[in-house]
């Protein structure tokens, strides 16, 4: 889909407090169960910091299609506490933790996920963030990197038992 069907089809803004339980269950239908957030864990990410979310809201359907969610930190270097401790973000920091891209099975491969990606960087270019980190399976960094994201090679994360690469996507430094 063109950027403009992705506009008419879907609506692009903040999580809304009652859109937690929903996120939740993409999460589990997106990752495995070692690698996907609980609920819990996802209620506590809305409440802290629904700024750093992204949904993408099919309007005929009125419901979640996909979402990207993230902290921001000063770090520079990802760690798996991101993923369990929202009181790790910052909301001044220069950097954000990318904790998850979701989109649901009936909406991939249509454009969604780059989109929400390049929505999102666009945002937090704006909010003068200078770098979005995260880390994904070896399967998926040529899907990153086409969204402009640079392999690091393997990260220190072990979250979910699994080997994962630290990517990185430097956001316009004009904002420093």
């Amino acid at each position: 889909m063109t950027v403009k069907e992705l506009s008419e089809k879907f609506e692009f803004r903040e999580i809304r407090p009652d859109e937690a339980e929903q996120a939740a269950k993409i999460e589990q239908i997106c990752f495995p169960p070692n690698e996907a957030c609980t609920e819990k864990m996802m209620r506590e990410r809305v409440a802290a910091v629904p700024d750093l979310f992204l949904v993408a809201v099919d309007k005929e359907k009125g419901r979640l299609a996909g979402f990207l969610n993230g902290l921001a930190t000063n770090e520079k270097m990802f760690s798996d506490e991101f993923f369990t401790d929202a009181g790790l973000h910052d909301p001044e920091g220069e950097n954000v933790m990318l904790l998850g891209l979701d989109v649901l099975p009936e909406y991939r491969r249509k454009g969604l996920a780059s989109e929400i990606m390049r929505r999102y960087k666009e945002r937090e270019n704006r909010c003068g963030r200078k770098r979005l980190i995260l880390t994904c399976l070896g399967t998926k960094v040529e899907m990153y990197e086409k969204m402009g994201f640079r392999d690091h090679g393997i990260s220190g994360s072990n979250w979910g038992g699994e080997e994962w690469h630290e990517m990185s996507c430097a956001l316009n430094v004009n904002n420093s």
